[in-house]
Formats: C-alpha cells, sequence, structure tokens
C-alpha cells in the first residue's frame, strides 16, 4: 500500500501538467483519497486474512481432534463416518429418490407377476375341476367310481336322532327329494306324508281315498308298497296293493295321473334319473314301463318266476330287480327286451339297490347281504347273518334283511332288519367285502332306508309290522319316520405336515 501511494504522489505528469498550487490542494484531495481508499482496502483485506487465519484454525484444531481421537481409540474413528458435504449429501438424496422409483417398478412388476400366477392358477384348477368331473362322469357310467367316505363316518348318538310321527300303522316306503329338502312317507294307513326336513313339520297331507266316493280328493284306499321320485323333482309315483300307481305333482301334491295295467299290487317304483320314464314291477311277476311326461305305457316285460319284492333303477336305460321267492335278481335291459339272472341268495330276495351303474346291494329273509357286480351271475361278497340271530338255543333263525340302501357312487352301505338297529357297512376295494362300520339302536321293522344326496343324512322308515306282511308285530316300536345325521370325522393330516 505504501509504496504506491509514494509511486503516484511523484508521477512526472501530475507535476508537468498543474500549477503549483491548485498542484498541492488537488494532491492533498488525492492523498486524502488514497489514504481513505487504501485504509478500506487495507481493512478489507486483514479481514480476508483473520478469516482465512480462522478457518486454518478450524482446520486445524478439527484436525487435532481427529488425530486425538485416531490416538484415544482407533474403533471409534472407524464406527463415525466422516462429515459429508452439501453436495455429496445432496446427490445422496437424489439417488434415493431414484432408488425408491426402482423399487416401486419392482414392486409394480411383482405384483403383475403374482396376479399372473393366480390367474394362471384359478385357471389350472378350474381346468383340473372340469377335468376331474368328466372323469367322475365317465367312470359313474362306467360304474367304477367308487368315493371313499365310509370310513369317515361317525356312528351318530341316539339323541341326534330325529323322529317324526304322523302315520298310524307302519311305514312302509319313503324318498327324499333330490335338493334333500322334503322326505316323502308312505305307510300302511294308506297315507301320504310330506315332511319338512329342516323343521321335521308336516308340509302336506295326501289322506286315504274312500272307496266308492265320487268327486272326492284322489288317494290310495290300500296299502301303499314303494314311492319314487324323479331326478328334477317333479314327479312322484305311488303305488299300493290295488295294482295302481299314482303320479303327484310333488311340489303340490296334486294328483296328476293313474296308470293301470298290472293284475296285482305294485310292489317297486324307480325313475330313471334325468328322464320321465317310470319302471314299475309288481306281483304279478311283470316290468312295465311309462313314459310319466306324456301319461303313456311303453312296455311291459315277463321274466320273474314268482312276486316281484322290489325294482331300482339309475341313468342307464335298464333296471334291476328283486326276485322274491324265485331267489333271483335280474337286471332288465330295456332296449333290447333281454335280461341278466343272478343267483347267491338262499332266502327270499326282499330289496335291492343300485350302488352305482354296474354293482349291488340286496338282501334276504335269510339273513344275508349280498354284493354283485353286472359282469358276475354270483355275488362278489356275501355277508351271512348280517344282523344276526334271534330265537332259543337249537332253534335259532336270522334276522330278515328288510331294506338296503347305498350312498351314490360310494362305498356306504346301510341295511335294515328287526334286529334293534340299522347297520352301517364299508364296501371294501373292488367290492369284494363287507366290513361293519357301527350299529344304529332302532326299535322295528325298518321297512325303508334312503341315504340324502349330500351324504348328510340317512332316513328311515319304522314300523311294527314288516313292509310285505304280517307275520308278527313288535308292540314296543313306533311307527315313524327317523332322520339319522351321519357326521363325518375330519381327515388326518398328512403325512410331513
Amino acid at each position: 500500500m505504501r509504496g504506491g501511494f509514494g509511486c503516484h504522489v511523484s508521477s512526472p505528469v501530475a507535476a508537468s501538467t498543474h500549477p503549483v498550487g491548485s498542484m498541492s490542494a488537488k494532491a492533498a484531495a488525492r492523498k486524502r483519497g488514497k489514504l481513505v481508499s487504501g485504509a478500506g482496502a487495507g481493512a478489507a483485506a486483514g479481514k480476508r486474512r483473520r478469516k482465512a487465519a480462522s478457518a486454518g484454525d478450524r482446520g486445524k484444531s478439527k484436525g487435532g481432534t481427529k488425530m486425538n481421537e485416531e490416538i484415544s481409540s482407533d474403533s471409534e474413528s472407524e464406527s463415525l463416518p466422516p462429515r459429508r458435504p452439501e453436495e455429496e449429501e445432496e446427490e445422496e438424496l437424489e439417488e434415493t429418490a431414484q432408488e425408491k422409483k426402482l423399487r416401486l417398478a419392482k414392486l409394480y412388476l411383482e405384483q403383475l407377476r403374482q396376479q399372473e400366477e393366480e390367474k394362471a392358477e384359478a385357471q389350472a384348477f378350474e381346468e383340473d375341476q372340469v377335468a376331474g368331473r368328466l372323469k367322475e362322469d365317465v367312470l359313474e357310467q362306467r360304474g367304477r367310481l367308487q368315493k371313499s367316505v365310509a370310513k369317515e363316518i361317525q356312528a351318530p348318538a341316539s339323541t341326534d336322532i330325529r323322529i317324526l310321527r304322523g302315520h298310524q300303522l307302519s311305514i312302509t316306503c319313503l324318498v327324499i327329494t333330490p335338493d334333500d329338502s322334503v322326505i316323502f312317507s308312505a305307510a300302511k294307513d294308506c297315507t301320504i306324508i310330506k315332511w319338512s326336513v329342516e323343521s321335521g313339520r308336516k308340509l302336506h297331507v295326501i289322506p286315504r281315498a274312500k272307496k266308492g266316493a265320487e268327486g272326492k280328493s284322489p288317494g290310495h284306499s290300500s296299502h301303499i308298497l314303494c314311492m319314487a321320485i324323479s331326478s328334477d323333482g317333479k314327479y312322484l309315483a305311488s303305488g299300493d296293493c290295488s295294482k295302481l300307481i299314482l303320479i303327484w305333482e310333488a311340489q303340490s301334491c296334486q294328483n296328476l295321473y293313474t296308470f293301470t295295467g298290472h293284475r296285482d299290487a305294485v310292489s317297486g317304483l324307480a325313475f330313471r334319473r334325468g328322464t320321465h320314464q317310470l319302471y314299475s314291477t309288481s306281483h304279478d311277476r311283470s316290468v312295465k314301463v311309462w313314459n310319466v311326461a306324456e301319461n303313456s305305457y311303453v312296455e311291459t316285460l315277463f321274466g320273474h318266476q314268482d312276486s316281484v319284492a322290489a325294482l331300482d333303477a339309475l341313468s342307464r336305460e335298464c333296471c334291476v330287480t328283486a326276485g322274491g321267492r324265485d331267489g333271483t335278481v335280474r337286471v332288465w335291459k330295456i332296449p333290447e327286451e333281454s335280461q341278466l339272472v343272478f343267483y347267491g341268495h338262499q332266502g327270499s330276495i326282499d330289496c335291492i339297490h343300485l350302488i352305482n351303474e354296474e354293482h349291488m346291494v340286496s338282501g334276504a329273509d335269510d339273513g344275508s347281504v349280498a354284493l354283485w357286480g353286472l359282469s358276475k351271475k354270483r355275488p362278489l361278497a356275501l355277508q351271512r347273518e348280517a344282523h344276526g340271530l334271534r330265537g332259543e338255543p337249537g332253534l335259532e333263525q336270522p334276522f330278515w334283511i328288510s331294506s338296503v340302501a347305498a350312498l351314490l357312487n360310494t362305498d356306504l352301505v346301510a341295511t335294515g332288519s328287526h334286529s334293534s338297529c340299522v347297520r352301517l357297512w364299508q364296501c371294501g376295494e373292488g367290492f369284494r367285502r363287507l366290513d361293519l362300520l357301527c350299529d344304529i339302536p332302532m326299535v322295528g321293522f325298518i321297512n325303508s332306508l334312503k341315504f340324502s344326496s349330500s351324504g348328510d343324512f340317512l332316513v328311515a322308515g319304522v314300523g311294527q309290522e314288516h313292509r310285505l306282511g304280517r307275520w308278527w308285530r313288535i308292540k314296543e316300536a313306533r311307527n315313524s319316520v327317523c332322520i339319522i345325521p351321519l357326521r363325518r370325522v375330519p381327515a388326518p393330516p398328512a403325512a410331513g405336515s
């Protein structure tokens, strides 16, 4: 600063161009200005030097502190990250936002992938279900479908059985609607009662018809021996000892038609599944075919040598019959007008029921229960004395088998007698054996048994007398409809789960 000021005063230009007086005044003014400006610049430079010094001191103090920390503890210096400048922090914030965008994009893609996988799984599941149903349909048509449910059934307690009373005489037959909501029962008192499964109340009663009464509501005037309901739940058919078959609208219980043609008591009725074709059999030894929708008779088939006791049918155009005292079970092929004859029981065959399209179960008064396959003329399995023996020692006789039932396309079978119980059985693999599952206490003649379509309950028609006669009477029995719940034991967990 001083060297600059001295050079300015001794400038030759200034000395040669101005007079002495003015030069001295102007020179003094310039000196003062130069002093002021030089002082300001000096002050600014001093401030800059002090600021730089203070910054250096701060750096030194930071460096000293860091050095001291490094000397005192190497681990602490490693655990304490160095302070980053603001530009680095801003860069870090920008990278975090980019990473967030990337993470959200990846998350969105992952959600899309999961949705596609779920759609694919759902589609595969539906395809598997459709394929499973188609496979079941094929197996059902071939008579090879056998679902294993028998081992899951738990024996019900006596208190769980619901008893519906309304008939005055022995119940002879019953049917359940396809939706399992309604039971129709008929008895020797010539009445038909419509019951609600849920409430157990009577929904309708078709009373006995008075003989010779004109203009009265139609009904049966003799013992009703059999009933059947169409697979769509539209038509109900009932047959009696007066050779008549009455057709009813199941919903309203209104009489639609009366079929005549049998020459003796009508003992068996069955609708072909999926149609309104009706098969009937009688003590006149014949089998007749009817078209209910068209109110027409189709044809009659002959072959049995004695009164036919029972009949059943499924979806094929054929039916099976229990031939009573002629000791045969017959399969009737309607289109070919031919029959297959099966032998196996020693007594009167009084009841029969199809398990699937290829297998059936029958019961006889010799106490035996038989499993049949359509490809063999002899029983695949024969359970003798299925309900035990009765009578004094040395004079024992087997309990008659008065009813049989099977849960469609499964291995579960039920049998009834007057041995004070209903018995549940499991059909062994290939229908080649019968294994007893449990006894359900029930006093009286079990004249009819039917499983619900769902398999959730079994219905028994109980009477004091046998369905087909009055050989003896069980006075302590109550004429009633019994609803037996069938609870299933939860399946055990799979191994390794």
